[in-house]
């Protein structure tokens, strides 16, 4: 489990095919820090640590086909930079909201302007999934906890502050770029629940 705080981002030094799963090597300034099993958010998709290389200061992780299908990790191109986080603590404060680590889908970036030192950004996603965002509610984009500032049938916007701009690969994102996103988890509950219920009184 994740706060949707990004810790580091680290950078794709290296992309390695094997039959259907995809071994990305990531070079970050918290390697020596790390451990194999442990999980860690990339780009907001929990991914297990298969090895570490504390001299060359990088890790791996392995992504197989189900969550390359779902994510955008199938187009990331070495060099990429990647925003990460280490698993949440129990004995700290909790700063984002609930992120699982479980991409529900992806969504394209439609619209980033500026807006008097900070910067709006739009994201347009496929509605038929069953997702859908409120103002004021959380996302996590990219694995960063967000505040829904717009919010319509198929589309979000997000405020970033410089800081956030800063430390997070959103100051790579264009028109176009694919990202991915998880919707908050107690909105999916309820969605799911109240699809039951109208189900049960339509029989």
């Amino acid at each position: 489990m994740f706060t949707g705080i990004v810790e580091t981002m680290g950078k794709v030094v290296s992309i390695d095919k094997e039959k259907g799963n995809i071994h990305f090597t990531i070079e970050t300034p918290v390697s020596d820090e790390l451990k194999v099993d442990q999980s860690m958010s990339h780009d907001g998709v929990c991914l297990t640590i298969v090895k570490v290389d504390y001299e060359k200061k990088n890790y791996v992780v392995t992504a197989i086909q189900e969550t390359l299908d779902k994510t955008n990790l199938g187009s990331w191109k070495r060099g990429y930079e990647v925003n990460l986080e280490r698993s949440m603590r129990m004995d700290g404060r909790f700063d984002g909201h609930i992120v699982q680590g479980h991409v529900d889908q992806t969504a394209i970036c439609t619209g980033v302007d500026e807006a008097d030192g900070s910067w709006m950004f739009r994201f347009e996603y496929d509605p038929t999934r069953g997702n859908i965002t409120v103002e004021k509610g959380s996302i996590s984009v990219n694995g960063v906890s967000l505040t829904v500032v717009d919010s319509g049938k198929n589309f979000f916007t997000v405020a970033i502050i410089p800081y956030t701009y800063d430390v997070t690969n959103f100051h790579n994102f264009r028109n176009g770029t694919v990202i991915n996103i998880e919707f908050d988890v107690f909105g999916k509950y309820v969605a799911k629940l109240l699809k039951l219920y109208m189900e049960q009184q339509g029989n």
